[in-house]
């Protein structure tokens, strides 16, 4: 399971740097921080078999990213090539056999038993020691999404990042509500009490804490009362970040795709004021 404690380590890493005067703190390269060393520029490299036992290694990680770039550009493909629904249609089918597959042979590789699909090792860490993971895996999520927001706005600026994060949000949001809706087996329009599910397996609801208040028999408020990223700007004294253009693009699309007929409205979200109480609020309604 080195391949699990790589990434785990690497983004625990990065997310203990979220917070500065943008949306994130700039990171302490974690890039070069994770493969430094010799470059191969310097060495007589001419196939991977002149490769040292450690670079090897470096290369098997690089596979392991090739091989989730390759799978998020098909999933893309597939999407602009036949529609969203279409697309998440194939994807599950897609994404069992291939988790099926590649699983069987990390596991006689790396010498794993496997239990219905779930690495036995998983299975044997105490309840305590999975939430642990569980979390550790949700900042993991949280990091890379801040590395990726740094890295267009060093490069582009502040405005081409906001842009690109609201952008990935209206696409990311109805995934993870689809995700959700899957794994829960929820029906195809569960209504608000299936939202009011979904929104408890949502990535920000393992390492946010949030709740919810019955508004009328038709309708709910939700409420993020802590958020990791603002807590962390507040701690250093800064400003909110002003969230809710990505927050438009987040909310309404996760209802949406668990039931077509609920509707969002935002009470609140920065840059607008807030009570202490909470960072953001909205509230759903079926029409």
């Amino acid at each position: 399971m080195f391949w699990l404690n790589f990434w785990v380590g690497w983004h625990i890493r990065c997310a203990a740097n979220v917070g500065s005067n943008s949306h994130w703190k700039r990171p302490i390269s974690c890039e070069r921080e994770t493969w430094k060393g010799k470059s191969l520029m310097h060495q007589d490299v001419r196939s991977p078999n002149d490769l040292s036992h450690e670079d090897t290694a470096r290369l098997v990680m690089d596979f392991f990213h090739r091989t989730m770039i390759h799978h998020a550009m098909w999933f893309a493909e597939v999407r602009h090539q036949f529609g969203r629904e279409k697309a998440w249609e194939i994807l599950k089918g897609a994404y069992e056999r291939s988790y099926d597959i590649q699983m069987k042979r990390l596991s006689k590789s790396l010498g794993f038993e496997l239990h219905n699909g779930i690495p036995k090792p998983l299975l044997d860490l105490s309840r305590d020691a999975l939430d642990g993971l569980k979390k550790d895996a949700a900042i993991n999520w949280l990091a890379n999404d801040g590395v990726w927001f740094q890295a267009v706005e060093f490069s582009r600026g502040m405005f081409d990042a906001k842009r690109c994060n609201d952008s990935c949000w209206s696409l990311f949001s109805p995934f993870e509500s689809w995700s959700i809706k899957h794994f829960l087996n929820l029906p195809e329009n569960p209504g608000l009490d299936g939202l009011k599910k979904a929104l408890g397996f949502r990535l920000y609801a393992t390492i946010n804490q949030q709740s919810i208040e019955d508004d009328t028999p038709s309708s709910f408020i939700f409420r993020m009362n802590e958020c990791r990223v603002q807590v962390a700007r507040k701690r250093k004294g800064l400003e909110d970040y002003p969230c809710k253009s990505g927050g438009m693009a987040e909310y309404p699309s996760f209802a949406e795709s668990i039931d077509p007929r609920i509707r969002t409205e935002c009470i609140g979200c920065p840059p607008d004021e807030h009570p202490a109480e909470w960072y953001c609020a909205w509230r759903f309604w079926i029409e």
